[in-house]
């Protein structure tokens, strides 16, 4: 199957009930260590959301998320959440969370969109989290200090791993290297984004890449963002466009880039309407979210959503996501991944 990558010889170094004891494990651990790192208090979070408010995380822009009507209220259909990136910041508002202290869930989300493979299922759990900034935290650098925080977890969470599993030895770097899409854009002009995060990742083991969701000089992004929530338009270091960017390791089982997190600012009034201007989507000024936003409702924030599977694969050198969550696959994807020794739930 040209969707699924087969590592040669692979076999898992955990078997099935390890696995679901390593997976609560991990989850415990980083959960509890990332609200200490940045200060977060966790809320309960929806499963849905009314359709037509803008809440929803509409992701690239072309994903279609699952609705369905709800009989009790005549008219009003809602939709299943895709991510919590909105949702996230009016709660911080609501439950008036003060300047340097913020809020984490467990998001759990359905994705129909998604193409199956290795790293992508139809569910999606992450760390959602949002936390509250001033208006001269809205920084390139401030940004990057955020991310090196992240990492610190990342790697204290991998080495409790190594410590419970010795036979999981760590393989992260010491710091983050950070690169711009658009320097990386200039530096490999002939490869694709994906390719270049490749090269990157493969190097120097664990990247930030700023600047997600702006046109770089060949007139694409490096990859698509919403146009409402993650900041790619203001100029930074260089002239540079972006406040947002994505957190992506080197998988030695898989031998790829693999994305942990993507996370960044987020727009503040007049960024929000330079992104919708942008992308043709002035009519959403009209939805509840934006609406609030415009009217200064909403506190300055960054946040992002932290992948809970595929940090536990991550760690526990697994080859595919249906190793660390149950669900629904293609039967040729289970009969191949059964004749090489991968275990799907």
């Amino acid at each position: 199957m040209s969707k699924i990558i087969i590592p040669p010889g692979y076999q898992s170094a955990l078997d099935v009930r390890q696995t679901e004891k390593a997976i609560k494990l991990v989850k415990d651990f980083f959960e509890s260590n990332l609200a200490a790192e940045l200060q977060l208090s966790r809320v309960t979070a929806p499963l849905f959301v009314l359709k037509g408010t803008g809440i929803n995380d509409d992701l690239n822009g072309v994903e279609t998320p699952i609705s369905f009507p709800i009989n009790d209220m005549n008219g009003y259909t809602a939709e299943i959440v895709q991510s919590l990136a909105k949702w996230k910041r009016m709660k911080l508002a609501d439950y008036d969370i003060p300047n340097g202290y913020g809020l984490y869930t467990d998001m759990n989300g359905v994705r129909p969109c998604e193409e199956l493979d290795n790293l992508h299922s139809l569910y999606v759990d992450q760390w959602d989290w949002e936390r509250v900034i001033q208006r001269d935290e809205r920084t390139l650098d401030f940004l990057k200090m955020v991310v090196r925080r992240i990492y610190s977890v990342i790697k204290r969470t991998e080495f409790y791993v190594y410590d419970n599993y010795p036979f999981l030895k760590p393989e992260l770097p010491d710091s983050i290297t950070f690169f711009h899409s658009e320097d990386l854009q200039k530096e490999y002009p002939l490869l694709t984004p994906r390719q270049r995060e490749e090269v990157a990742a493969k190097k120097f083991g664990a990247i930030f890449i700023i600047g997600i969701g702006a046109p770089l000089a060949d007139g694409l992004p490096h990859d698509g963002r919403a146009p409402d929530y993650d900041d790619w338009t203001t100029e930074t270091l260089k002239g540079y466009k972006g406040l947002n960017g994505d957190i992506i390791v080197w998988n030695t089982v898989l031998q790829r880039a693999f994305e942990l997190s993507s996370m960044g600012i987020r727009v503040d009034r007049d960024a929000l309407l330079r992104q919708l201007e942008l992308t043709g989507t002035q009519e959403r000024k009209r939805l509840l979210f934006h609406k609030r936003l415009l009217s200064d409702e909403l506190p300055l924030s960054i946040g992002g959503g932290i992948g809970q599977s595929r940090l536990c694969m991550y760690y526990l050198r697994k080859a595919h996501i249906g190793e660390i969550q149950v669900g629904i696959w293609p039967s040729e994807m289970i009969t191949t991944c059964k004749q090489h020794n991968i275990s799907l739930l």
